[in-house]
């Protein structure tokens, strides 16, 4: 990072000169130096604005303790990074007073053993200074052209907080204003050690105006704005061990922060359901390297897993187009809002959404299911299909209730669309023919055993496959069949006698009847054709 820090100093040629020994403050040689000033006054702090170093032969320091103290305390309240003493002069050693003062502040206390100019360190400093901050400069002009480039082109959120993450080298996250962890870029670590318990570790840290450091844990915070009122936040987590904060990180939060706000304003984003989206799709193909990073990725979007029956609904609109700017995913979305109902919802595909239910073990999960059904197939159409997987209490065993519902809304034909919602006990020979209904042995069994009589009726203007279909409804019963056909019975037989001709079947054997019962169903289960015969 282009700033120096106490440590920095130290290392310094005309500092080690003076063999240094630090003798306070030890854990926060990491500040940064903005500026080194020199003063032998007993109150510096109006002359100081923070984040200097301050040299000192300690010439007027008082004898009296709560002296001394008051003069810790102003250096510390106004935010130096460090203070320097130079023994020799009047000191042959650093007096327990200063020692135990700066201590109690945690502020720097480096002794110099030996005389050094500081003329000759103000200008070392300086000169480092200037050069780290016109790098800086250099740095945050390239970060600033970057996230531009980023905005012009669109840029989803995930691509502003997976850069911000780069540049930093630090875990960035971006939350909504409930604390819901929409995008995280973990920077090298697992999403679960970023997340581990996100929304109540969210909540400790306040979100200044602008970045800043916030938080027990040192977050770096930063608001992301939309049309003048708050949104949500960006927040970059120090690495364990690493050191603190600097300019750049702020410069880079501030200006991925900027870039988000700004996407905002170029439209409506829905970046919740993007990032509900996300996590289903993940679930649904299990690509979490564990069961805790799945568990705190849903947790931190707000789905308790724990304790809770979890239900995957899988909705099929394909032939059911949204009116207007309308979504299903959205409508689904309002719906649950309001219904207090604790879900994840998304876009499966362009033709599917996805639902997981977060419900109380003790309570019918049934209900719940029906009224987001019913209200989506009134807003959309009864073309909808609303399967349902099989309830499950771990968040690994999703992936396979999802696989569940998706294999029920597959086999849930035009004729089948009745109910609300759908269960794999649904799923009969006809369910399930239609799931088969563009595999090409089916449509070859289908022209081996109908070919010959669709193709008549085409020719000849006939009703022989409905004369067969209701034979086969009756189970071969002939009168019940010709009546339902409107029929006598003598001219129901003539033509049961011609479908038996013309495919060299003998329907009197339950077998055959069986074999024509399947391909009559799987044949109604074809997309219709120009020709009207069997694809």
């Amino acid at each position: 990072m282009p700033f120096l820090t106490v440590a920095d100093v130290l290392r310094l040629p005309v500092i080690a000169a003076g063999v240094p020994r630090v003798a306070a403050g030890e854990g926060q040689l990491g500040r940064a130096v903005r500026w080194v000033h020199v003063t032998e006054l007993l109150d510096p702090a109006s002359f100081l604005e923070g984040g200097e170093l301050v040299l000192t032969t300690g010439m007027p320091h008082p004898s009296d303790p709560a002296q001394l103290r008051g003069y810790v305390d102003q250096l510390a309240d106004v935010g130096v990074s460090g203070l320097v003493l130079e023994l020799g002069r009047r000191f042959q050693q650093a007096s327990p007073e200063l020692v135990t003062a700066c201590r109690e502040r945690d502020l720097p206390l480096i002794v110099l053993a030996r005389g050094v100019r500081f003329i000759e360190v103000t200008q070392t400093v300086h000169a480092l200074i200037l050069d780290a901050q016109g790098e800086l400069l250099r740095r945050a002009q390239h970060v600033h052209e970057l996230f531009t480039s980023l905005t012009l082109r669109g840029a989803e959120p995930e691509e502003f907080v997976r850069t911000a993450a780069d540049l930093a080298g630090c875990p960035v996250v971006l939350e909504n204003l409930i604390h819901h962890a929409v995008v995280c870029a973990p920077a090298g670590r697992t999403d679960g050690l970023v997340l581990e318990a996100w929304p109540r570790r969210s909540r400790t840290a306040g979100t200044p105006d602008r970045a800043a450091v916030s938080g027990p844990e040192g977050w770096l915070v930063a608001p992301v704005e939309e049309r003048g009122s708050r949104w949500g936040r960006l927040l970059m987590l120090p690495l364990a061990g690493g050191p603190s904060f600097g300019p750049e990180h702020t410069m880079i939060l501030e200006q991925a922060a900027t870039a988000l706000t700004l996407a905002r304003l170029t439209g409506r984003p829905e970046w919740d359901r993007r990032a509900h989206s996300s996590v289903l799709l993940d679930l649904l193909h299990w690509r979490y390297r564990s069961r805790t990073e799945a568990r705190l990725r849903a947790e931190a979007l707000g789905l308790p897993t724990t304790g809770h029956r979890l239900v995957p609904v899988v909705i099929d609109h394909a032939d059911a187009p949204p009116p207007g700017d309308t979504t299903v995913t959205g409508h689904l979305a309002a719906h649950l809002q309001t219904s207090g109902v604790k879900a994840l919802m998304g876009d499966l595909s362009e033709q599917r959404s996805g639902l997981l239910l977060a419900l109380a073990r003790a309570s019918a999960w049934q209900p719940v299911v029906e009224r987001v059904a019913r209200d989506v197939r009134a807003a959309f159409g009864e073309n909808v299909v609303v399967a349902v997987g099989p309830g499950v209490t771990e968040l690994s065993q999703v992936t396979r209730s999802f696989r569940e519902a998706e294999q029920v809304a597959d086999a849930i034909g035009p004729t089948s669309r009745s109910r609300p919602f759908h269960l794999s006990s649904d799923v009969g020979l006809p369910e399930l023919l239609y799931s088969l209904r563009d595999d090409v042995r089916v449509q070859k069994y289908v022209e081996r055993q109908l070919g010959r009589l669709v193709q008549h009726d085409a020719r000849h203007g006939s009703d022989l496959l409905a004369i067969l279909r209701a034979y086969l409804d009756a189970a071969g019963n002939k009168s019940i069949a010709a009546r339902h056909a409107g029929l006598s019975r003598q001219a129901f037989y003539q033509r049961l006698h011609t479908i038996e001709r013309l495919l060299g079947t003998d329907l009197e054997s339950g077998a055959q009847r069986t074999q024509l019962h399947v391909a009559v169903t799987a044949l109604e289960a074809q997309p219709p054709s120009g020709s009207g015969t069997p694809r």
